[in-house]
């Protein structure tokens, strides 16, 4: 199974907060995200007061593979939004995983698996 990453976890990975070993291998090398992730990530307001953490964060994420908004991909989003009354951006994280044939790796496994999206959960540490 191929995984998109959610930002949360992203965000989590990134500031060590996760105790999953095999997450821990699949972002060391390269990972998929959604737009809206990257978005998300670097847009966290403690980079604008830290620009060496910002570099840090920008080298991380290019590493990721980068799903983008298509048309199909929007189009997914619409639906989603209009049947589930979700936020726009688990809309788009959902909605980029259900056209790529992608599970959600989210600390939010319901709000992805209520949408009809394979999830996978990780381990927090303690």
């Amino acid at each position: 199974m191929s995984y998109l990453i959610d930002t949360n976890i992203v965000i989590y990975y990134f500031n060590g907060l996760t105790a999953d070993e095999a997450l821990h291998d699949l972002l060391r090398e390269s990972f998929k995200i959604s737009i809206i992730t990257k978005i998300e990530f670097l847009g966290w307001s403690e980079f604008a007061a830290n620009p060496a953490l910002y570099s840090q964060a920008k080298a991380f994420i290019r590493r990721a593979t980068l799903y983008g908004l298509t048309g199909e991909i929007a189009e997914q989003t619409i639906q989603l939004r209009q049947q589930f009354r979700t936020k726009t951006p688990d809309a788009i994280i959902a909605a980029t995983a259900l056209v790529n044939g992608l599970a959600v790796v989210t600390h939010n496994t319901d709000d992805f698996s209520r949408l009809g999206v394979k999830t996978r959960s990780v381990t927090m540490k303690p």
